[in-house]
C-alpha cells in the first residue's frame, strides 16, 4: 500500500488525545475500580442438569427477581446442563455467603417445576481471589519489564520507552473502558490483556523496525519525515493484520457465548487502540524523546579507517 498520509502533523492532536483518555482511564479506576468477576471476589459455583432442556435466559431473570446480582449463567456441555457462578451477596453475611449454593440450588428447584440434579457446588473463598488479584497485577508488571528489555537490546533504549509507555496507554484505556462500562473483570479479561501486550508489541516493532532501517538509508532526511515515510510503508500490513484479527474477535463475540465474551471485547478494544498506539504513541515518543540517525549509526569495527590495518602491514 503505496500512502503519503502525514501522520506525524497531526501528533500533538494524537499525544492530547490519548492523554485525556489515560487520565479519565486513570481517575475512573481509581474511584470505580473494575467490576471484579468471580474469580476474584470469591463466590460459589453450581452445576445442576436440568430434566429438559432450559433457556439460561430465563435462570438469568429469575435469579435478578430473587435478589442475586452479578450472577453468570451459561450451558455447560448441553441445553440441559447449567452452570451458575454466584459472587458473595452484599445482603448476606460470610456465613449464609459460605451457603449460598444451596440457596441459589433451592431457588432454582422452586421455579423450574422439573426435576433438577445438583452435579457440582463449591465455594470459591475470598483470599483465593485476593491472591489471583496479587499475581495478575504481577503478571502484567512483569510483561511490561520484560518488553522494555526486549526492545532496548533488539533496537535502542528510545525505542524501549516508546514501547512500554504504547503499551501502558493500551492497557490502561483497555481498563479505563471495562471500568466505565462496569463489565465484570475475571481470569479471562486478563488472558486478554496480556494477549493484548503481546499484539500491540508485534505491531510496535514491526514499525520500529522499519524506522530503524529508513534511519540508517534516509541519513539526511529530517525525522519526523523518516518516521512518516515508515509509518506509510507499514501501514497495509498494520490494516490487514488488524481487520483480519477483528473478523475473528467479532465471530468470538457474537458466536462464542457469554463464557469468552469478556475475552473477546477486551481484545476488540486492545487490538483498536493497539493499532492506534503502534502509530500514535510510540513513535510519537521517538519525536519527544529526540532521535535522530547518530541513535541507529552501525558502529564502525575498531581499526577500520587505519591504513596499515586495511593493508595488512
Amino acid at each position: 500500500m503505496d500512502t503519503k498520509f502525514d501522520f506525524m502533523g497531526y501528533r500533538k492532536i494524537a499525544a492530547g488525545v490519548s492523554i485525556v483518555l489515560v487520565l479519565l482511564s486513570i481517575a475512573s479506576l481509581t474511584f470505580n475500580q473494575v467490576e471484579w468477576g468471580l474469580d476474584f471476589t470469591g463466590g460459589s459455583l453450581v452445576e445442576v442438569a436440568y430434566e429438559n432442556p432450559v433457556d439460561p435466559e430465563a435462570i438469568r431473570g429469575h435469579l435478578t427477581e430473587a435478589g442475586y446480582t452479578g450472577h453468570v449463567v451459561q450451558y455447560f456441555g448441553s441445553d440441559r446442563d447449567i452452570l451458575v457462578r454466584i459472587p458473595p451477596q452484599k445482603n448476606l453475611d460470610s456465613k449464609e455467603n459460605a451457603r449460598l449454593g444451596d440457596r441459589v440450588l433451592a431457588s432454582l428447584k422452586q421455579s423450574s417445576g422439573q426435576n433438577i440434579e445438583l452435579r457440582r457446588s463449591e465455594f470459591v473463598g475470598p483470599a483465593v481471589g485476593e491472591e489471583l488479584t496479587n499475581q495478575g497485577g504481577i503478571g502484567l508488571m512483569t510483561a511490561l519489564g520484560v518488553v522494555l528489555l526486549y526492545v532496548a537490546f533488539r533496537f535502542q533504549l528510545k525505542f524501549a520507552v516508546g514501547a512500554v509507555v504504547a503499551l501502558f496507554h493500551d492497557v490502561m484505556i483497555t481498563l479505563g473502558v471495562f471500568s466505565l462500562a462496569r463489565w465484570d473483570f475475571d481470569l479471562t479479561v486478563l488472558a486478554a490483556l496480556l494477549a493484548v501486550i503481546g499484539y500491540s508489541l508485534n505491531d510496535t516493532i514491526v514499525v520500529s523496525d522499519r524506522i530503524r532501517e529508513n534511519f540508517r538509508m534516509m541519513r539526511r532526511t529530517k525525522p519526523v519525515d523518516v518516521i512518516n515515510t515508515s509509518l506509510n510503508q507499514t501501514l497495509g500490513r498494520t490494516l490487514v493484520t488488524s481487520i483480519t484479527t477483528l473478523i475473528v474477535l467479532v465471530t468470538l463475540l457474537v458466536l462464542g457465548g457469554e463464557l469468552i465474551s469478556g475475552f473477546a471485547i477486551g481484545l476488540i478494544i486492545g487490538v483498536l487502540v493497539g493499532t492506534y498506539s503502534s502509530i500514535y504513541v510510540a513513535s510519537n515518543m521517538l519525536i519527544v524523546l529526540g532521535i535522530s540517525q547518530e541513535d541507529l549509526a552501525i558502529p564502525e569495527k575498531e581499526g577500520a579507517d587505519d591504513p596499515d590495518l586495511m593493508t595488512g602491514n
